[in-house]
């Protein structure tokens, strides 16, 4: 037996019981919604910050979420390219990748990523199944420009396998290399890919996990960080010539989903712990928000379940 003046030597703090409080009316908005996280860039490099990444995404399962995870791993693949002695070169920000270093790719990003993530979900219950682009053709593409080599342009996502994926509880962890049109594999941009999944499956969000605090209009001035902008802003921006190359795909992912129907796009620092929690499940969030159409105008909504269906209030 143990007395609660020796358990709660402090008292009982009401601070936690606040916190979930506040979470509720997000959970009511996302409960039995499809949601598609890219995660990359250093946001992956701490392997202790990854596992508390896919923990967060378990936590966001179990409050019935289906996440759908899609990931690149370019710093990993930089090592290997290192390790046998093949340069790196990048054409407009993307990698030049030959036939023999696409062998490399596709191993580090299916063999190595892939299953380090699916280790660290798995070891809190068996939920998350890795795949790659080219498991039942999910993402298809063909070459980009022969500048480039096996770099990828996507022509269609196939989403059976996805689908089936999710409606049977697990979480799809997308490796972003592609089946190409003329039978080969391609190299594709983790964060292009994820926003053509996310507009195949019509998911209710969309949240790039990167390494910086957000959208900078003037980066990396911290005062012109953005929490939040139109579908029809970004598209300013991304005409414009003040958004950092690498913001570039992911700014231009979130247009994409948005217009085909996704309700809202954010982008977040992955470094910050539990930075997909207080984004999604607090009043003041973090990072970037885009908002797109009106769930009223949404095109292609993924079926919820019945119980969050029940969800809508009276009003």
């Amino acid at each position: 037996m143990k007395y609660a003046m020796q358990a709660r030597a402090e008292g009982v703090s009401s601070t936690a019981g606040e916190i979930l409080y506040e979470a509720m009316p997000w959970i009511k908005q996302v409960t039995g919604k499809t949601i598609v996280i890219k995660y990359g860039g250093s946001a992956m490099e701490n392997p202790e910050l990854a596992a508390e990444v896919m923990a967060d995404i378990v936590l966001l399962k179990i409050i019935g979420i289906n996440p759908v995870l899609v990931h690149g791993g370019g710093k990993a693949i930089n090592r290997v390219f290192d390790q046998f002695d093949i340069p790196v070169e990048f054409v407009d920000g993307q990698r030049v990748t030959t036939e023999a270093a696409m062998d490399l790719v596709r191993m580090v990003l299916t063999g190595e990523v892939n299953q380090q993530l699916v280790e660290a979900m798995n070891a809190h219950g068996n939920m998350g199944v890795g795949i790659s682009g080219t498991d039942a053709g999910v993402i298809v593409a063909e070459q980009a420009s022969p500048a480039l080599g096996r770099v990828g342009k996507i022509t269609r996502i196939n989403t059976p396998l996805i689908e089936d994926l999710v409606a049977d509880d697990y979480i799809p962890i997308i490796a972003s290399i592609a089946i190409g049109e003329d039978g080969g594999c391609y190299n594709v941009n983790a964060d292009i890919a994820a926003g053509y999944i996310a507009a195949a499956i019509g998911a209710h969000k969309i949240i790039f996990l990167t390494d910086v605090d957000g959208l900078y209009e003037n980066y990396p001035d911290p005062a012109s960080l953005i929490a939040e902008m139109s579908l029809g802003e970004a598209e300013a921006m991304i005409r414009g010539d003040k958004l950092a190359s690498g913001m570039i795909p992911k700014l231009t992912s979130c247009v994409r989903a948005l217009e085909s129907g996704v309700n809202g796009a954010h982008i977040i620092n992955g470094k910050v712990p539990h930075a997909l929690l207080l984004e999604m499940l607090t009043d003041s969030g973090m990072g970037t928000m885009v908002t797109g159409l009106a769930s009223s105008q949404c095109l292609n909504l993924s079926p919820v379940g019945k119980f969050a269906a029940k969800l809508i209030e009276n009003r």
